[in-house]
C-alpha cells in the first residue's frame, strides 16, 4: 500500500510553477493527439465498410441478414475488446495496451483487403472490432488521467474528433477509390488503406509518457512527479498528494465489485449515456450511409458524395463542441442534441414514409449528424471517463464502452431487415429514443465540467 507520507512535499527537483492552469503545453497536446490516433483508426474502420457492402453482397452472395451480420460482427469484436481491455490496462497501463490495438488494426485492415472467402473476411473484421472496442476504453482513460481538469473535456473530446476525422477520411477514401474504376479490386483497396495509419499510430506511442495516476498505482512516485511537471501541472505536489490519497483509498477497496450499491450512480450514468448514444441511430447511419441513400433513390456515385457531406458535417460540429464543452458543460450539450436529433430523425422518417421530397433527405441526415456531433458524439467518452473513481475507472470505462457496442451491434444487425420492411420505422424509433434521452438527462445527469477526477468522486458520494 502507498502512503501519503511517501510523497516528498519538499522535493527539491520539482517546481510547482511548471505551468499555468489556463494554458496547455507541448507535452500534453502531444499526448492527447497521439492517444487520439486510436480514435482515428476507430472511425476509419467504422465507416470504411459502407463503401464495400454492395461489392461484398454480390461477391459472396449475401442475403440481407448475412450482410447485416458481416457489418455487425465487428461490433461483437468491440464488445470483446472493451471487456478485455480493463484488466491489461490496470496491469500494464493504457499507453502500452494502445500499442497492441495498433497492431490489431493493422492485421484487420490487411486481412480484410486480402480475404479469400466470406469466413476469412468475417474473421479479420472481428479482429478489427476487438481493436475498436479496446481503443474506445484505453484512449479516453489515458487522456483523462493525464489531462488538467480545466482542459479535460476538450482533450478527451479530441478522441471523438479523431473518430469523426477517421470517418470522413474513410468516406473520402471510398469516394476517391470509387472514381478509379478498379473493378473487383475496388473494395479490397478501400479496406487495405487503413494499414497505413495503423503503423504510424503504433510508432508514435513510443514518444509519450505513461499516465501519472497509473504510475502512482505502481508506486512509481518519482516518474509520476516528472510526468506532472512535463504536462504543466501548476501545483505538482498538491496534485500528487491528492492522487496518492485517492490510490490509498483504492488499495483498501480493490475487491469491491463494480455492480455494488456505492457505485450505482456512476454505473447508471455510464450505461445511460452509452445506450442513448447508439439509440440515436448514429452508427446505423455511418455503416449504411450508401444503403440509405440508395433506398431513397440516389445513384452509387451520388450516395458516396452524400456520405462525404455527412462526414464533413460530423467533423465540423465535433470541432465546435470541443470549443464549448468546457464552457457550457456536458449536460447542456446533451439536452440541445436530444431535441435537434429528434426533429431531424422525424423529418427523415416522414420522407421514407410518404415517399416524397427525397431531395430533402440529405439535409435531414446532415442536420441529425450535426446535432449528434455537437452533443452525444462529443460528450460520451468524456463523461464516462470522468464519473468513475481511479480504483474502477478502467472497469467503468469498459462497462460504458461494452454497453455502447452491444447496442450498436443489435441495431446494426437488425437495421437491413427493418428498413426493407419500411424505411421509416427505424427513424421514427430513433426519434422517440432521443426524446426519452432528454427527460433522463434533465432528471438525473450531474455536470462534470472543470472538476478534478478526485473531486468528482467526492461529489458523487463515493468514498
Amino acid at each position: 500500500m502507498l502512503s501519503v507520507s511517501m510523497v516528498n512535499i519538499s522535493s527539491p527537483v520539482v517546481s510547482t510553477s511548471a505551468g499555468s492552469p489556463s494554458r496547455l503545453n507541448f507535452t500534453i497536446i502531444k499526448c492527447a493527439i497521439v492517444a487520439s490516433l486510436g480514435g482515428l483508426l476507430f472511425g476509419f474502420d467504422t465507416a470504411v465498410i459502407s463503401g464495400a457492402t454492395e461489392a461484398l453482397t454480390k461477391i459472396f452472395s449475401l442475403t440481407d441478414a448475412s450482410i447485416g451480420f458481416t457489418v455487425a460482427v465487428a461490433i461483437l469484436g468491440t464488445v470483446i475488446g472493451a471487456i478485455l481491455a480493463s484488466g491489461p490496462s490496470d496491469r500494464y497501463g493504457a499507453r502500452e495496451c494502445l500499442k497492441w490495438t495498433g497492431l490489431l488494426f493493422f492485421v484487420s485492415s490487411v486481412g480484410c483487403g486480402f480475404a479469400w472467402n466470406w469466413a476469412s473476411f468475417v474473421a479479420f473484421r472481428l479482429v478489427g472490432g476487438v481493436a475498436i472496442g479496446a481503443s474506445s476504453v484505453l484512449g479516453p482513460i489515458y487522456i483523462a488521467e493525464i489531462s488538467p481538469a480545466q482542459w479535460r473535456g476538450r482533450l478527451v473530446a479530441f478522441f471523438q474528433f479523431n473518430i469523426v476525422l477517421g470517418i470522413l477520411i474513410a468516406y473520402l477514401s471510398n469516394y476517391a477509390i470509387g472514381l478509379c474504376d478498379l473493378g473487383n479490386l475496388e473494395w479490397r483497396i478501400k479496406l487495405d488503406v487503413g494499414a497505413i495509419p495503423s503503423v504510424f499510430f503504433f510508432l508514435m506511442l513510443y514518444g509519450v509518457p505513461r499516465s501519472p495516476r497509473w504510475l502512482v498505482k505502481k508506486q512509481e512516485i518519482d516518474e509520476a512527479r516528472q510526468v506532472l511537471v512535463k504536462i504543466g501541472e501548476p501545483e505538482v505536489e498538491r496534485e500528487l498528494k491528492e492522487i496518492v490519497e485517492s490510490i490509498d483509498a483504492d488499495h483498501q477497496q480493490l475487491d469491491e465489485p463494480l455492480f455494488s450499491a456505492k457505485y450505482r450512480r456512476p454505473v447508471f450514468l455510464a450505461i445511460a449515456v452509452a445506450m442513448f448514444n447508439q439509440l440515436s441511430g448514429i452508427n446505423v447511419m455511418l455503416y449504411y450511409a450508401n444503403f440509405i441513400f440508395s433506398k431513397a433513390g440516389f445513384l452509387k456515385e451520388s450516395g458516396d458524395l452524400q456520405a462525404v457531406a455527412v462526414g464533413g458535417t460530423n467533423l465540423l460540429f465535433t470541432m465546435l463542441a470541443m470549443f464549448v464543452i468546457d464552457k457550457v458543460g456536458r449536460r447542456l450539450l446533451l439536452l440541445i442534441g436530444s431535441i435537434g436529433t429528434a426533429f431531424c430523425l422525424c423529418g427523415a422518417a416522414t420522407i421514407f414514409y410518404t415517399g416524397t421530397h427525397q431531395q430533402l433527405l440529405v439535409w435531414m441526415l446532415v442536420g441529425f449528424v450535426a446535432f449528434f456531433a455537437f452533443s452525444s458524439g462529443a460528450v460520451i467518452w468524456v463523461y464516462i471517463s470522468e464519473i468513475f473513481p481511479n480504483r474502477i475507472r478502467a472497469r467503468g470505462q469498459a462497462l460504458g464502452s461494452a454497453t455502447h457496442w452491444i447496442m450498436c451491434g443489435l441495431l446494426t444487425f437488425s437495421f437491413p431487415v427493418l428498413a426493407k420492411a419500411s424505411g421509416s420505422i427505424p427513424f421514427f424509433f430513433f426519434a422517440v429514443m432521443m426524446l426519452v434521452q432528454f427527460v433522463v438527462v434533465l432528471a438525473t445527469f450531474p455536470e462534470t465540467k472543470g472538476i478534478s477526477l478526485e473531486e468528482m468522486q467526492k461529489r458523487l458520494g463515493i468514498k
